[in-house]
């Protein structure tokens, strides 16, 4: 199936569950999720149940993603119960991809089996970081050796397993990131994801920049160790497919390119975002707010926006250029009926002359120098 191509009759092949729990929230995060209040796990386990019944019939769907939130948290009676009735209404097809977000504090060898029991693929395991001293800057409750264990148990019975780092955190220093970078490839996953600090509002690391207690490194240091990680990644094998996901091959995130080909999926949970029928809509993200709404009978969205056929193609032009293949310009025409030049040729013009965009034949895409500025082109690019 080519860029975007969807048959406007057929629902979502894909699906997204949040699981909204974790054990503690670090200074950096901004997910939706509560920290410490386990309490709630069974009056979400039932509003899920409720939500997943508003389809009225099962989806068969080809990939499934648990994220969080932190999964893994619940114990194996919840994951259990979640997985029943998460199958009951999206029914994985046989080859399917079913991804599960997970700590690495909480990899045991009975959790991995129970994930194995229910069909898991992947396992993407949030190490952030090798190096101690930064594992608890980022207020993370593992160790590298936490993350060492849980990626062998893990591999032992799940066919891909991915790693989350981290860089630009405060005081880092460019052999404290390549060494992280070095670590996780002497581990062989299968993928690996690289995200660069954000200071989010509304978390405790933007309170303490805006207070001067920590400092950004700035943008010219980061954009280095983002090279970096390319360099060194594609060096050991991996392919960077997408800005900031690096794969062996035939290892790319099923579910995630659902996202940056513009295709339609189902997602369940407090703060989660479907696309169905031109439809985007998102749920509460407080989780209290999410579990009164669904557990007295009223609608979990708060949102709810349908997009006009030029902003649905304009969005799909911002998401294909996150991927490193970018734009096939034949294939976008057939799945938006705009042509790209036309839809944002001033745009696109200024981008290539500046060196951030590059067209070969029929294909746009960003150049090296593009990854670098990427979050800033497309504003100008949605229009």
């Amino acid at each position: 199936m080519e860029f975007g191509d969807k048959d406007n009759s057929m629902p979502p092949r894909a699906a997204y569950v949040h699981v909204p729990f974790c054990r503690h929230r670090c200074g950096y995060c901004n997910f939706t999720l509560v920290a410490g209040r386990d309490d709630l796990i069974n009056s979400y386990l039932k509003a899920v149940e409720i939500e997943l019944a508003s389809h009225q019939e099962p989806h068969e769907v080809t990939t499934l993603f648990f994220g969080g939130g932190t999964p893994t948290h619940l114990s194996s009676d919840q994951l259990k119960r979640l997985f029943q009735s998460v199958y009951r209404w999206f029914l994985p097809s046989v080859d399917s991809e079913i991804s599960m977000e997970a700590n690495p504090a909480d990899i045991t060898k009975e959790k991995v089996a129970l994930l194995q029991d229910w069909g898991v693929t992947r396992v993407s395991l949030g190490a952030q970081s090798f190096a101690e001293d930064k594992l608890a800057l980022l207020e993370r409750d593992h160790s590298a050796k936490d993350v060492r264990r849980a990626l062998e148990i893990t591999r032992e019975r799940i066919p891909q397993v991915s790693l989350d780092l981290i860089f630009g955190v405060p005081g880092e220093t460019r052999p404290v990131w390549q060494r992280d970078l070095e670590s996780a490839v002497a581990l062989k996953p299968d993928h690996i994801s690289t995200y660069g600090l954000t200071f989010e509002p509304g978390t405790k690391y933007y309170r303490q920049l805006q207070r001067g207690d920590l400092a950004s490194l700035g943008e010219e240091v980061e954009r280095e160790f983002y090279l970096a990680a390319i360099d060194q990644l594609t060096a050991a094998g991996f392919e960077h497919y997408e800005v900031s996901n690096f794969a062996q091959p035939e290892r790319r995130c099923r579910h995630n390119q659902v996202y940056w080909r513009g295709q339609e999926y189902f997602a369940v949970g407090p703060g989660a975002a479907r696309h169905i029928d031109g439809v985007r809509s998102t749920n509460y993200r407080s989780t209290t707010t999410y579990l009164n709404r669904v557990l007295s009978g009223k609608s979990p969205v708060a949102e709810q926006e349908r997009l006009d056929r030029e902003a649905r193609a304009r969005e799909r032009l911002v998401l294909g250029l996150r991927m490193l293949e970018g734009i096939d310009c034949h294939a976008f025409k057939r799945a938006t009926a705009f042509d790209v030049e036309a839809l944002a040729g001033e745009a696109l013009v200024k981008f290539r002359q500046l060196g951030l965009l590059t067209k070969v034949a029929d294909r746009i895409r960003l150049t090296r120098q593009g990854l670098l500025v990427s979050d800033s082109l497309w504003p100008d690019l949605i229009g």
